[in-house]
């Protein structure tokens, strides 16, 4: 698929991109004969590909990751969507950020920095710092000073908290996933999308990603349209709605994610940033990138 094809793609109707997202579906469906599943998160994507499927599949199974830092909004929204089964992972947050570290920039520039920091490989060392032969593969010229962070940095947090619960649950049940990322949200799911298309059949992990050539405002004409029910978290202005902790993407608005939590869930705001620890990570950021937030986001104890 070329980036010709999904800018063609992208310009589609709603109309025209339902009726393709349910062929994909169809077909992924048949092939492995019903033993799919939808990967449920709650958010306003996941949730209009289950409105697609159960169109077609009225009893298609949904599965929810209960990680513990979802937003009440989209727990309490999830309980009300029937057959929709919840799993958890083993162990915590704050475990993995102990044993691994925060996930902060992006899943890559965290993986490089943790290689960096833990690999005993030299010939991986180098190329996390200097790039392989085509200058790829390294930290950010921007990001070179997390090396030195006075805290743990990874890319781990998804993997333990989400995937490998979702892996668990498709060995034991004999499933494969069904999921609700586009193109348009980062240049690896746009990377994905050139490589395999909607649905990847051959791949170790057989998935399908039927909604990868829609944009957000298709989803949000989506659920208007149809009238669909969708967590209220949206209606108090948040625009992300995965793990309230994550720190991927959040410096592109100088953390302004926290602000709004502040507001919003003061409780799990303090929880996040005292007793994850998260407000330290903010504050070294922040002094390094000179970002500009505001002073309470940082200092302890500073209620408004």
């Amino acid at each position: 698929m070329t980036k010709e094809d999904l800018k063609t793609m992208q310009g589609w109707s709603l109309q025209r991109k339902i009726q393709v997202t349910q062929t994909r579906i169809i077909e992924f469906y048949e092939r492995f004969e019903g033993k799919v599943y939808i990967s449920f998160s709650g958010g306003k994507d996941s949730t209009v590909l289950l409105h697609i499927a159960r169109s077609i599949y009225p009893n298609i199974n949904a599965c929810f990751i209960d990680t513990g830092l979802e937003y009440p909004e989209i727990r309490g929204f999830v309980k009300t969507i029937d057959n929709v089964e919840v799993i958890r992972p083993k162990i915590s947050h704050k475990e993995v950020i102990e044993k691994y570290g925060y996930p902060v920039v992006s899943k890559e520039q965290s993986q490089f920095i943790y290689e960096a920091r833990n690999t005993k490989s030299d010939k991986l060392k180098d190329i996390r710092l200097n790039g392989n032969q085509w200058g790829q593969g390294k930290i950010s010229k921007k990001w070179r000073y997390l090396i030195n962070a006075p805290f743990k940095i990874s890319d781990k947090c998804c993997l333990i908290m989400k995937k490998r619960p979702a892996w668990q649950y498709e060995k034991a049940n004999g499933v494969y996933p069904i999921i609700g990322t586009m193109a348009c949200e980062s240049s690896r799911r746009k990377v994905d999308w050139h490589r395999y298309g909607c649905n990847s059949f051959d791949q170790k992990r057989p998935s399908s990603k039927p909604l990868s050539f829609w944009l957000e405002s298709d989803i949000w004409k989506y659920i208007k349209t149809n009238k669909v029910p969708y967590s209220k978290i949206y209606d108090m202005g948040y625009e992300r709605t995965g793990c309230a902790f994550c720190l991927f993407g959040a410096h592109c608005d100088n953390f302004k994610r926290f602000e709004l939590m502040k507001k919003t869930h003061n409780k799990m705001y303090t929880y996040i940033m005292y007793n994850l620890g998260v407000s330290e990570v903010i504050k070294f950021m922040s002094d390094k990138n000179r970002i500009r937030i505001n002073s309470y986001v940082v200092q302890e104890g500073k209620n408004e």
